[in-house]
Formats: structure tokens, C-alpha cells, sequence
């Protein structure tokens, strides 16, 4: 179970009724007989799922549906039913996705609250049986498609109603044809019974419907011979079996006694002839049913009693239960009746929890129509079921797997017992001794734990006592289930069970008012207090823990169960929770907290051992925050010296990471000043614990070994990437002097030149650390290191945010840029924030550094990586947000652009920079500001050219639609259309040799001239000279560039370039390099290209010639004179057509 329970808002009211009922309108307004086109068929679909959307919202609070499903359900049924008259009078099918879709509808009402509160909706007059009836018949009707499921599961239904109405189903007959409809009913509908789907519950619903009535109650008999006789011979499949035990359940239930009667012995054979075939007894649901069909038999054959249900507790004669005449007269206990009670104790150990539930319940409604001493007897045999398998066992803990049934079901039964008074008071003391064990029922099992249905079952239990029995018999044991509920509500791993611990401490103190303190106890662990773990243990025990009723119990609790649960996380928040119970009283329960975690230190097992050490670290936390040095020297001394009970091969162990960490967490907060000297220390081996912790392959361990040791020496790969961790958790105003050697050491770790070179989580891990010495040393860094060291350090980040370094993982450098972001944003508040205390902070920190770091963090905060990018909006935030620092002239540090950014990024918006199609609309504008254009120019190139469809395809309509917008020349030193296509050029031009770049600028070129974002440049001297430059880039020394992506993206802008008409020759001129090109693939793909351009472009020429020749020649040729020859033609007939 998540340590958190995330739950939705609570409603109060159908808030959106008015929205569904028009949706729903609109949907049966629809034509049933009319097939939709593909769009209308698209819009209805986005109807039908917003209902289902709805309904889905409400499910766990469907009840508030209920004021209007009168005016909801109506306007469905009848025009399902329309559509049913229809279809029978007129033959016709109709359109099978709107009846498919109409049907579905009414089953999301079923889902949602229920058939049996949705059908009283349904149209019951007479004449409607002869409707739903041929309707579902209907041989050709729609209805009989296989994918019509939910259309036959309402009409099923429905038909069930209709079977209900008192009338005579004789006066459909034809005459001459008795019992006609009768048979036709049954004869149709038994089919049904062998479907996989809601359909066999709806034909088990109407058969046993049809079977209840008076006029066709005599069908009963033989269906049961037909149902015997297919069981007996084996042959039925296994879900007619569920639907026949459906059906007879039902009928037994709900049907006249003298019906049951009659029948009885016949259906005592049926359910014995299931235990002959091992696939039905197999079967859970058959056994379920079995379990149902049996405790009702047994039921209806004994008399009802004369009071009506027990409702809570009976408050006359001291909860003794007047049941005259049943418990004054003798009544003859039928001999099958014992059969049924053995076959029930057995389903109470069934391995699924259905069967057990079935058989608790059929257990206590055989024991309500008994005499009270029979009932008393099985109460008894039901609490023996606890003692089948703890003869052997030494303790709850080594039970057998097997006994979580066993157990589960026999808490079920007494809960079920107890719910209807049946619990003697003789019975109690031994009752609730089982349930103080059942609810710390907790068997481990592999990597996991059985036992969380039996501490719920436990917890129901005792819910039921408090309804049931009179505060005079619970008295005696108030304190102690008060104890235990507390200790479940609060440390129990699951939600349900805490809250259900905590439901039953509520149900005792309303009624009877006997826990100690439970008023207040109950306002610390209500429902919602209890919800969520980390809570319920660091919150909620602590402050339970303040009443001395609860406070040893709990804190023994702590010990003796959470600190040796199999979960790491319970052992953890345990020892927690500990720590702050200790808190209250520390001297008293300080010591005792030690003595038995040491004790826990002698045992063999590794969550033991992991537990133990938690608890003493965390006992010397509370020492170390409450105690004067003297005293808690003495304690920590102590709590070291527990380390020694753990054999040193154990604590290095290769499969025990969790216990090596525990042990180095210890030594790093008990570690004192005799033990670091070999002479005096208490456990000689410490050191050989925290060497091995740091050259551990887990990090929580490397880390835990960090902590422990304040220096390490430079040689594994994995001691290298504890290094960084451990130089940034040192304390440097303690050790001042390490400083120094610890910068040193991290600078030359991420520097790319060092050889070994260090892996990336080293670096990653160095990188870190640099935040992490900024923080500690926060406004004395001025004492610590000079102006250049950090410089270096500034300037170490902002190259690790170039680190586009991968390997088999993929890009693993954006580790190094994510670490760096987050280094740069920490370092900078920190300096900013204590700017008033740092002599020379303007040096420390210069504007244009402030400035660099900004432009990098943006430049990643709209590349293509969607974590990336969140991290550097998050950070990028936070440096929007900073104050400015508290020096002369601090609006030099004030972000360039600050109103545009606060317009852009100022607003708590919940969306984050990962969502591409929020972010780049907004990134786009980031180039009107001066300081940043380059950064973000150039992050915006490479996520354009890394293809990523998430991102490329927001990222390619944001810049074009911003491109659009943009002026050809500003004269206002604004961002204008030629200076933008004037940076991209330059940033080609200046790295000519390396495609990484050049090529995301090219492809940026075509996306805007593709995207006519570059048209109005035409008319300007300036940019038809810009768009000559473009040309003679792309088109310059095309014979001797290698990279055949890089040709085809230069050829793609060359043959855009032909629209504008200043330059049209001179790309015609160069159209040669690329269609007589030596490569075939670029010739077919230059000539493809162009012709795909011609088709869909208008150049104001004719180019019909040009598309013939292109479509004409066969360009992957190895014949360079057919080439030759045809580009030569596509030249002249360009001209010429000029």
C-alpha cells in the first residue's frame, strides 16, 4: 500500500445533472434506424463518453444520483422500448452503433446503482411481455449480434420485471396452445444460462422470476430434473452450472415455502452431484454458489422467528435475546440441516474469500432460527477453527500459510454472529482473546505478507461487539481492545485496516463510552488521520502516545512488531514513530527502547537485524536533541557499542545492502571521539563497516557511508560516485580546513579532461555536491573560498549545461545538465540571499554571471527533453521569483525582460514545461528579449532538429505562427524577420564543420519556408540579400559534404527557394549539384522532393515539362548521360518558362 492515499474530492450533489441530461438528450434524439457518417459517428462517441465520463465520477457516490434517475433512467427506457415496438411491428434492424450505444447507456445505470433500483424505472405494463419477448426473439433482429451483449442484458432484465406483474401468462396463449408463453419463455431463455457475460445473470434473474409465480411454479420440478441429470452425466459446461446455481438460488431465497419444501431432497442431490466432477468443485464461483444454495435450503427448512431482525444492541434482559416461541418450544432439527453446518465450516477455510463470506453468513442465519444452546454449540466450533493449526505453532508468527483461511473465515463467522446477538456472554473472554491475535495477523511469505483480510475481518468483529453487547459485558475488556485497536489504527501497514481499526474505536466510544480517553484518542485517529501512513505514524502515534493508557503499549508495540516487519518502509517509519514517543519521556523509555533493540540485534534474520539498528539510530537522534553533551556522550557510547552483536561477516554481507546502510547510519550518529582512536574504540571494525558502505553498488548505501565517513580515498568508479555525495554532506564550518582539498577535488573530477575519465554518476554526483557546499557555507563564503575558486565553480556549471555525453543508456549527459541546473539555481540564492553578509558580492556574483546562468537554464528549458525541461522551468521560476540582493545598485541583478518574463511565466499556472504544446507558445516570445535570443534561438534550433514528435511538432507551429508575426525590419530595435534569419546564417556559418549545428539550422529553415513564414521578406532589399546568403550557404561545396542528411536538407531549402523570384535562376542554376548529384539516393530524393513542391506550389510559370522529365527519368540510373541530358532539359524548361 503507497505510503499516501491520494483520494478525490467528496461530493455533496449531482453538480452535473443539468450537463448530463442535456448530453443525454442530445443522444436520444438520435435516429436508431439511420447508420451515422464517420463524423457524426466520431461526435456521438464524444457524447457517449462524456456520460460514461460522468458516470464514472459519481461511481463511488452513486446514491446521489438517486433524486433524479426518475427523470434520468425514463426518457432511456422508452426509447429503448420505442425502438423494441418498432422493430417487432416493422422488421427492421436499424443502425447497430446507436442501439449498441443506447443500450450501453442503460447498463452504465445498472453499473452504477444497481439493477435493482434502475429496474423499478422500467415500463411493466402488460402488453409490454408481448414487446420484450418478441423483440428478444426477433431471429434477424439486432439483438442477436454477438456485440449486442448489454442490448440483451437490459432486456433480460427487463423482462424479469414484467414476470412480476400479477396477471396470468395463460391469456397470451393462442387457442389450443396451453402454456404456450410459459414455454416459450423458459425454452428461449435457458440459453442464456451458458453465456460468459452479464446475460447469464439477467436469464437467471427472469427464470427464477418465472419460476416464483404461481401459474408456472410448477416448471420448477422439472427444470431441476434437467439440471440434476446434465451434472450427473458431466457434460454441462461450467457456466450453465453457475447459472442453473443461479437460478435455484434465487428461487429458493424468494419462493414459497411448500415450493421449497417439495423439492427439497431433489436439491440436496443436485448440490452433492457438483462435488463428483472436479472441475465444478474447482470452480470458485460454483462453490460460492453452492455454499449460498445449501445455507438456504437450511434456512427455509427451519421456522422463522417471530421478532424481526436484530437492529444493534438489545438493551433489555442484559443482551440475552428472547426468541419465543423458537428458543421455549422444542423444534425437530432436520438431520440435513447438520450436513449443511459441516459442509459450512469447511467453506469457512476455503482458500477464496467468497466462499468463506458465503458460508459466514449462511452460518449465522441457520443460527438465528436455532434454539440458543444449538447456536451456542456452533459458536463454539466456530472459535475452535483458531486452534486448527496453533496447536504446533510456537507463536502467531509461525503459522502455517494455510491458517489465513482458516482464520479469515472463522473471524467472518463471529463476526456474523455477533452482528445478529448470537454471542453468548460466557463466550466473550475467549472470543476476544483470538481477536487480540487476529488483529496481528501478519505471515510473511517470500517477499511479502498474507494475513491483511484476516486483521479486517478482526477488525469487523469488534465493530460488531460494540452493536451487539451491553457496556456491562464489555467492561472487563475495554482497555485491553482499546490498546490494540489504537496500535492497529496507527501501525498497521495497509489503509483499510487502519481504517477499519479505527471505524470499530469509533463504534465503541459512541456506544459505549468505556476506552479510556476516547474522545480525545478518537480526534487523533480518525478516519482521515489514519489515511495516510507517514501520518498516522509521525503525527498520530505521538500524540496518542501522550496518554499513559496507550503510551508502554504502544512503544512495546513499536519493538516487538513494526521494528521486525518484513517492509523497509514500516521498519523506517517505526523507528520513527519511535523516536517520538520516546521524546515524551526519555529517560524512562530511552533505555528500555535500548535494551530490547539490542536484544533484537541477536537474531538471525535481516529485517530484524535492519530494524534493531533504525530504532538505536533513532533513540540517539532523541538523546542528541533533548540531552546536555555530558549525558548523551554516555548514551551514544552505549548505542555503539550494540553494534558489536552483529557478526562483522553479516553486516557486509553482499545480499544485506539494508543493513550495511542501517550500520553506517549508526556509526555516523553515534560515532564519538574515544571510539575514532583504535585503542579505545568499542567495535575495532567500524571503519572496514564504512569502507564497505562507500564502495557499495547501491547508492542509498554509498550515501549512508558518506555520512559516516568524513574522507575516502580516490579509487573505484563506485567509490568515485560516493566521493561527490560524501564532499557535499561534510560539514565545512566544523571542518574548515578541508574545504580547499574538497573544491580541488570536485573540479578536477568534472572536468572532461580528466584521465581516467570519471563516469557520469561520479560527475553527476560532483556536480550536486557544489549547491550542497554553497548552502553550508551560505554567507561566509567570503571566509572560505576566494572570488576565483568560485568562479571556476560557476563557470564548472554552466559547461556541464554543453554535457550532451551518451552511451548505451541514451543521453546520459542530461544528467550532468539536470544536476547543474539544479547547482546553479541553489548557488545563486544562496549568494543572493545572503548578499548583505558576503564582502564583495558583486564580484562573488557579477550580473553578467547572474545573466549566463539565466540564458543557460532557459537555452535547456526548451530542448527536447521533457525532464529536462521541467527541471529547468522550475528552477528558472525560482530564480523569476528571488528578491534582488541587498547592495548598491541591485537592480543590476534584475533579469533581463523581467515584465515579459512575469507575463509569459509569472502566473501559478499548473502546467508544467514538459507540456510542449503550453511551453513553446510562450518560449517563442523569450527571442524578443536581447540577452536571452542566443540561448534560446539555439535550444530552440535543437529541438527542432531532434525530431521528437512530442516536441517538434508544438515547437514547429509556435515558431512559425510567431515568425508570422514578426516585422520584415523594425526600426524600433525590435526582433524582426531578417534578424532572425540573419542569426540563424551566422550560427551555420560560424560552425560550418560540425552537423550537429549546421544541419538543426537548415532544418529550421525549412520548417519556416514550408510554413510560408519567410514570404514577406521578399519585398525587402535587405532580405532578398538575406535569402542570397541562405542560398550560397546551403548550396556551396555540395560535391564534397559526406553527410547525406545534411544534402538533402540543403537541397530541400534550395528548392523552397524557388518562390521568391529575386533568386530563381540562381537556384535553378544550383538545382544541378543535387539532381546530377554522384549519390543515387540524393538524386531520386532531389528529384521526388521537387516534384511532390511542384505539385502543390504555384511558381507563376508553367512547369508541366519540368514534372514530365521529373517523373519521367529513372534518377537512381547508373548511366550519367541520361542524368546529365535530363537535368539539363529541367534547366532549360525552367527558363524558358520564366
Amino acid at each position: 500500500m503507497s505510503d499516501q492515499c491520494l483520494e478525490g474530492k467528496p461530493l455533496s450533489s449531482f453538480e452535473k445533472l443539468g450537463e448530463f441530461l442535456n448530453v443525454q438528450h442530445s443522444c436520444l434524439k438520435l435516429n436508431l434506424y439511420e447508420n451515422p457518417s464517420e463524423e457524426d459517428d466520431k461526435k456521438e462517441f464524444l457524447l457517449f463518453k462524456r456520460l460514461s465520463d460522468i458516470f464514472d465520477e459519481y461511481q463511488e457516490q452513486s446514491y446521489l444520483l438517486d433524486p433524479y434517475l426518475e427523470i434520468m433512467v425514463t426518457p432511456v427506457v422508452n426509447c429503448l422500448r420505442s425502438y423494441a415496438k418498432s422493430s417487432v411491428s416493422n422488421q427492421q434492424r436499424g443502425s447497430q452503433v446507436r442501439v449498441e450505444r443506447l443500450s450501453t447507456l442503460l447498463y452504465n445505470y445498472v453499473k452504477c446503482r444497481g439493477y435493482k433500483t434502475i429496474i423499478r424505472f422500467f415500463p411493466h405494463e402488460v402488453a409490454d411481455l408481448s414487446i420484450a419477448l418478441h423483440f428478444l426473439l426477433l431471429p434477424q433482429g439486432l439483438i442477436q449480434d454477438p456485440t449486442q451483449w448489454t442490448l440483451r442484458y437490459v432486456v433480460l432484465i427487463w423482462l424479469s420485471l414484467i414476470c412480476m406483474i400479477p396477471f396470468d401468462l395463460a391469456q397470451f396463449d393462442e387457442v389450443g396452445q396451453d402454456d404456450h408463453t410459459a414455454s416459450v419463455i423458459e425454452t428461449s431463455i435457458k440459453p442464456f444460462l451458458g453465456k460468459a457475460g452479464l446475460e447469464r445473470e439477467g436469464a437467471a434473474l427472469l427464470l427464477s422470476r418465472l419460476y416464483m409465480r404461481q401459474d408456472t411454479a410448477n416448471r420448477f420440478g422439472p427444470f431441476l430434473k434437467w439440471a440434476q441429470a446434465r451434472f450427473e452425466n458431466g457434460i454441462v459446461d461450467v457456466f450453465i452450472v453457475l447459472g442453473v446455481l443461479q437460478v435455484i438460488c434465487e428461487v429458493v431465497k424468494s419462493g414459497s415455502l411448500g415450493q421449497i419444501q417439495q423439492e427439497s431432497a431433489r436439491l440436496y442431490a443436485l448440490a452433492e452431484s457438483i462435488d463428483k466432477h472436479p472441475t465444478f468443485s474447482s470452480n470458485t464461483a460454483i462453490r460460492k454458489y453452492k455454499t449460498k444454495l445449501l445455507s438456504r435450503i437450511a434456512i427455509r427448512s427451519l421456522p422463522s422467528l417471530n421478532i424481526g431482525r436484530r437492529k444493534g444492541r438489545l438493551l433489555a434482559n442484559e443482551g440475552n435475546i428472547d426468541r419465543n416461541p423458537v428458543q421455549q418450544n422444542d423444534i425437530e432439527v432436520p438431520h440435513e440441516v447438520e450436513s449443511v453446518l459441516e459442509h459450512l465450516f469447511n467453506s469457512l477455510q476455503d482458500k477464496d474469500t467468497v466462499v468463506r463470506w458465503s458460508a459466514a453468513k449462511g452460518v449465522a442465519h441457520i443460527s438465528e432460527r436455532l434454539p440458543l444452546d444449538f447456536s451456542d454449540q456452533i459458536f463454539e466450533t466456530i472459535l475452535n477453527l483458531f486452534s486448527i493449526h496453533s496447536i504446533a505453532a510456537a507463536s502467531l508468527y509461525d503459522l502455517p500459510a494455510i491458517a489465513e483461511s482458516t482464520w479469515h473465515g472463522a473471524c467472518l463467522a463471529c463476526a456474523e454472529m455477533t452482528r445478529r446477538g448470537l454471542v453468548a456472554q460466557s463466550r466473550l473472554s475467549e472470543l476476544i482473546e483470538w481477536l487480540s491475535k487476529a488483529l496481528f495477523f501478519d505471515l510473511r511469505k517470500g517477499a511479502h505478507s498474507i494475513g491483511s483480510n484476516v486483521r479486517d475481518a478482526a477488525a469487523y468483529v469488534i465493530w460488531a461487539l460494540a452493536r451487539s453487547q451491553v457496556p456491562s459485558t464489555l467492561a472487563p475488556f475495554s482497555h485491553n481492545l482499546a490498546q490494540r485497536l489504537t496500535a492497529v489504527a496507527l501501525y498497521d501497514r495497509e489503509i483499510h485496516i487502519r481504517r477499519a481499526a479505527s471505524a470499530a474505536f469509533q463504534e465503541h466510544v459512541g456506544r459505549n463510552n468505556l476506552f479510556p480517553c476516547g474522545i480525545d484518542v478518537l480526534g487523533k485517529t480518525d478516519f482521515y488521520a489514519v489515511s495516510i501512513r507517514r501520518n498516522a505514524f509521525l503525527v498520530a502515534a505521538p500524540q496518542v502516545a501522550q496518554h499513559e493508557e496507550y503510551q508502554t503499549f504502544l512503544l512495546n508495540h513499536v519493538l516487538d512488531v513494526t521494528l521486525r516487519h518484513w517492509d523497509p518502509t514500516m521498519r523506517e517509519l517505526g523507528s520513527q514513530s519511535l523516536r517520538s514517543i520516546c521524546l515524551g519521556s526519555l529517560d524512562t523509555f530511552g533505555p528500555m527502547a535500548i535494551e530490547k533493540s539490542t536484544r533484537i540485534l541477536d537474531s538471525i534474520d535481516v529485517s530484524d537485524l535492519h530494524g534493531g539498528l533504525l530504532a538505536l539510530s533513532e533513540i540517539a537522534i532523541a538523546y542528541r536533541e533533548i540531552g546536555d553533551h555530558n549525558s548523551w556522550e554516555v548514551q551514544l557510547r552505549k548505542i555503539f557499542r550494540c553494534l558489536a552483536h552483529i557478526p562483522f561477516d553479516v553486516l557486509i554481507g553482499p545480499r544485506n545492502a539494508i543493513v550495511t546502510a542501517a550500520a553506517c547510519r549508526l556509526i555516523s550518529i553515534t560515532v564519538t571521539l574515544p571510539e575514532l582512536h583504535p585503542d579505545t574504540t568499542s567495535v575495532p571494525q567500524w571503519r572496514k563497516i564504512v569502507d564497505h558502505g562507500l564502495k557499495h553498488r547501491t547508492l542509498y548505501v554509498q550515501e549512508a557511508g558518506a555520512d559516516a565517513m568524513a574522507s575516502l580515498r580516490n579509487s573505484s568508479p563506485t567509490i568515485q560516485q560516493s566521493l561527490g555525495i560524501l564532499i557535499g554532506a561534510i560539514d565545512y564550518s566544523v571542518y574548515d580546513n578541508a574545504l580547499f582539498d574538497a573544491v580541488a577535488c570536485l573540479l578536477e573530477i568534472v572536468k572532461c579532461s580528466t584521465l581516467p575519465k570519471p563516469n557520469i554518476e561520479a560527475r553527476r554526483n560532483c556536480y550536486a555536491a557544489i549547491s550542497r557546499i554553497m548552502s553550508t557555507i551560505g554567507g561566509n563564503i567570503h571566509r572560505y573560498l576566494s572570488i576565483e575558486v568560485v568562479t571556476s565553480l560557476f563557470e564548472c556549471l554552466l559547461d556541464g549545461l554543453d554535457d550532451y555525453s551518451t552511451d548505451q543508456r541514451g543521453d546520459v549527459g542530461s544528467w550532468i545538465r539536470v544536476a547543474c541546473i539544479q547547482s546553479l539555481t541553489t548557488s545563486i540564492e544562496v549568494l543572493i540571499r545572503n548578499a548583505k553578509e558576503i564582502v564583495a558580492f558583486h564580484n562573488y556574483l557579477p550580473p553578467s554571471l547572474l545573466h549566463s546562468a539565466v540564458c543557460g537554464i532557459l537555452k535547456q528549458g526548451v530542448e527536447r527533453l521533457d525532464n529536462v525541461r521541467q527541471e529547468a522551468g522550475v528552477c528558472f521560476l525560482r530564480l523569476l521569483h528571488l528578491p534582488l540582493p541587498e547592495v548598491h545598485n541591485a537592480t543590476s541583478w534584475q533579469l533581463p525582460g523581467l515584465t515579459l518574463l512575469k507575463e509569459l511565466f509569472g502566473s501559478n499556472d499548473s502546467i508544467g514545461w514538459n507540456e510542449a504544446s503550453w511551453l513553446f507558445p510562450r518560449a517563442v516570445r523569450l527571442l524578443e528579449v536581447p540577452e536571452y535570443r542566443p540561448s534560446v534561438l539555439l535550444g530552440l534550433v535543437f529541438s527542432l532538429g531532434s525530431k521528437t514528435e512530442s516536441t517538434y511538432r508544438p515547437l514547429a507551429a509556435s515558431l512559425i505562427s510567431y515568425v508570422k508575426l514578426l516585422p520584415v525590419t523594425n526600426k524600433n530595435n525590435g526582433y524582426d524577420l531578417i534578424t532572425l534569419v540573419e542569426d540563424l546564417i551566422a550560427r551555420a556559418k560560424s560552425n560550418l564543420a560540425s552537423n550537429v549545428i549546421v544541419i538543426p539550422v537548415l532544418q529550421t529553415f525549412d520548417i519556416l519556408l514550408e510554413g510560408d513564414a519567410l514570404t514577406n521578406i521578399f519585398d525587402d532589399p535587405l532580405g532578398s540579400k538575406s535569402l542570397q546568403q541562405l542560398l550560397d550557404m546551403t548550396t556551396k561545396n555540395i560535391s564534397r559534404i559526406k553527410s547525406v542528411p545534411r544534402i538533402h536538407e540543403c537541397m530541400k531549402i534550395t528548392v523552397h527557394l524557388l518562390r521568391f523570384q529575386t533568386i530563381f535562376e540562381a537556384c535553378v542554376s544550383k538545382l544541378v549539384d543535387f539532381l546530377g548529384h554522384q549519390f543515387p539516393s540524393i538524386r531520386s530524393n532531389s528529384a521526388e522532393f521537387m516534384f511532390n513542391f511542384l505539385q502543390g506550389t504555384d511558381l507563376g510559370i508553367d512547369t508541366d515539362g519540368v514534372e514530365e522529365i521529373l517523373l519521367n527519368t529513372e534518377w537512381t540510373s547508373a548511366d550519367n548521360t541520361v542524368i546529365t541530358e535530363a537535368v539539363s532539359r529541367i534547366v532549360k524548361s525552367f527558363l524558358s518558362s520564366e
